[in-house]
């Protein structure tokens, strides 16, 4: 035997009142969209609501004028009855109305049949047609009273005349009990009466209430076609917004918002999903906005480097061609090729180790070794280290220390490397028998670190630039190509990771400052401003500092509490420097 899926074509049928519904209600005239579905599901709702309640009170006030109608038909053929009565006692008197052997009085007949009162009778009186029925009662056993009947004793009247406004004929029998008539006397009768079809008011009444309610529920269904069309757009708005907003986000718009006045039209939960949709796609707008100037950094960054290396490498292939086209003959010539490639190999090494340190400090593999340490240690250290290059330039190197410690959370391996490269630009920016210092003291944020030299300077419109990565100043051409580049960039993702901030001030010919100020611990900081460079006068500063070819600035590192854990990665020792030029 086949299955069921077999059976209808390789669907299973579909059964219940799903399947009912989608076999009378074709799935072509269903609505798609959720607001016609509200709407036609709270229509529906109503008229389902509007007929049954329809039914349920139609069927009550017939029901109710169907029992005032019975009443109305008892007394009418109570009336008939009890005129008859009168009108035999009168007509008869002292005639008997039956004989002893069953039969009726002629003059009943003749009474009961005559147009006058057959119309007083059916028209007026019992507005049916009306059956008189008169003979001898009988009793049984159970007390129960009837007619002994014989043809003569049956009178008929029919009504002839209009229904009055708002009657109509309805087909209903009712009949009288028997009545004993003069029990006691010597002919005794019994009379009956019954009526059919007369004309009442209950089909017109039940039209009246039954128009009613259909003009009620005509109003009632319009009004909630309207409610319901309100009510659907007022919940469905939002999704549509949300749709709407979600397919811009997926076409590259990140800027589509669900709009906060129209996101409150709605339920509770749906303003509180509107919401939520705003601060997702905020987010995502600012990510992609990040990864977008990531990339853009990064191709930049590629660029730099590839023009960086590009000097070195053909320097050293302009070396390598000239000494295997004879210039190694001349050991003069020789000795000064090698000599210059030695030059340019260690550049490359220094342009090396440089981007591999601002590599790991911009990823964040980088980890602070946090420690409350005093800060004239590690920058003592670093002064000392670059105490031989200062000598060899003729340059006057100057420490000012205070004479408490000043304990601080840092990282002396890293605030070194920052006082080293510092230094170190302002000895190659400084010409001979110029004076850098380095000045520690202790300041409101902190703890500050200054130095001052009496170089070259910097321009003005180069200030904004040059904390960029391989940035470097348009003055002295000698320092300027010795170094990489990425000194400064080195020194902001350093201090920034410490929640500090760097500020240079500096003039053309009159040297340059920076100062460097750190917060007495990184992990209670709120999170680092932009490293900014702040023109002017330093309070308490004499000297400005010189700015060279390491002046470049680094993406900043993201600012946030730096756990005391020590960086497991090799790192540069502290007074990293570029290679003196010569």
């Amino acid at each position: 035997m086949p299955a069921p899926a077999q059976m209808t074509g390789g669907r299973a049928p579909t059964s219940g009142l799903r399947g009912l519904l989608r076999r009378i209600v074709p799935a072509r005239i269903v609505p798609r969209s959720l607001q016609a579905r509200l709407t036609l599901a709270f229509v529906g709702v109503v008229v389902l609501t509007l007929a049954i309640m329809s039914i349920v009170v139609i069927n009550r006030v017939d029901d109710y004028f169907y029992a005032e109608t019975h009443a109305d038909l008892d007394a009418r053929a109570a009336s008939v009855r009890d005129v008859v009565i009168a009108a035999l006692r009168g007509q008869n008197a002292p005639q008997p109305v039956v004989y002893p052997d069953g039969t009726v009085n002629p003059g009943v007949g003749r009474l009961l049949e005559s147009d006058t009162n057959r119309s007083l009778i059916a028209d007026l009186l019992a507005q049916a047609n009306v059956v008189i029925t008169i003979g001898q009662p009988t009793i049984d056993s159970s007390g129960a009273v009837s007619i002994v009947t014989r043809p003569d004793g049956v009178f008929t009247a029919a009504h002839t005349s209009p229904p009055r406004p708002g009657q109509a004929s309805d087909p209903i029998i009712r009949t009288t009990d028997v009545q004993i008539v003069n029990p006691r006397s010597v002919s005794p009768y019994a009379i009956q009466v019954r009526l059919s079809d007369p004309y009442t008011f209950r089909a017109s009444a039940v039209a009246n209430v039954a128009g009613l309610l259909a003009i009620v529920g005509l109003f009632s269904l319009a009004l909630a076609v309207v409610v319901a069309a309100v009510a659907a757009r007022r919940f469905s708005t939002p999704i549509r917004l949300l749709t709407d907003a979600s397919r811009g986000i997926a076409e590259g718009d990140y800027s589509r918002r669900v709009p906060a006045n129209l996101a409150r039209t709605g339920a509770t939960e749906l303003a509180e999903l509107s919401r939520q949709f705003n601060m997702m796609a905020a987010r995502l707008g600012e990510s992609v906005e990040i990864i977008r100037r990531d990339r853009d950094r990064s191709r930049d960054f590629l660029a730099d480097v590839s023009h960086e290396l590009r000097t070195p490498i053909a320097a050293l292939r302009t070396f390598n061609e000239l000494l295997r086209e004879g210039a190694a003959t001349d050991p003069d010539t020789r000795t000064e090729f090698l000599e210059s490639s030695r030059q340019q190999i260690e550049r490359l090494d220094w342009l090396a180790t440089n981007l591999l340190e601002l590599s790991k400090l911009d990823s964040g593999l980088v980890l602070l070794d946090l420690r409350p340490d005093d800060l004239r240690a590690c920058v003592e250290s670093a002064v000392e280290q670059a105490g031989p290059a200062a000598r060899r330039r003729g340059i006057d190197l100057r420490l000012a220390l205070p004479k408490h410690p000043l304990r601080i959370r840092h990282d002396p391996q890293r605030i070194g490397q920052v006082i080293g490269n510092l230094v170190g630009n302002a000895l190659k920016f400084t010409p001979r028998g110029g004076r850098v210092t380095v000045t520690v003291r202790s300041s409101g944020e902190g703890s500050q670190i200054v130095v001052a030299d009496t170089g070259v300077g910097i321009d003005t419109a180069e200030l904004p630039h040059i904390f960029e990565r391989f940035f470097r100043g348009s003055r002295a051409n000698e320092a300027r190509g010795s170094g990489s580049g990425l000194g400064l960039a080195i020194v902001k993702s350093i201090v920034d990771m410490h929640a500090g901030r760097v500020a240079v001030d500096s003039r053309v010919g009159g040297g340059s400052t920076f100062a460097v100020t750190l917060p007495p611990d990184p992990r209670l900081e709120p999170p680092a401003r932009e490293a900014a460079v702040e023109p002017g006068p330093l309070v308490g500063q004499g000297e400005p500092v010189p700015q060279g070819p390491d002046s470049a600035s680094p993406v900043p590192a993201p600012s946030r509490p730096v756990a005391n854990v020590i960086d497991s990665s090799p790192s540069p020792a502290p007074g990293l420097n570029p290679p003196p030029s010569r």
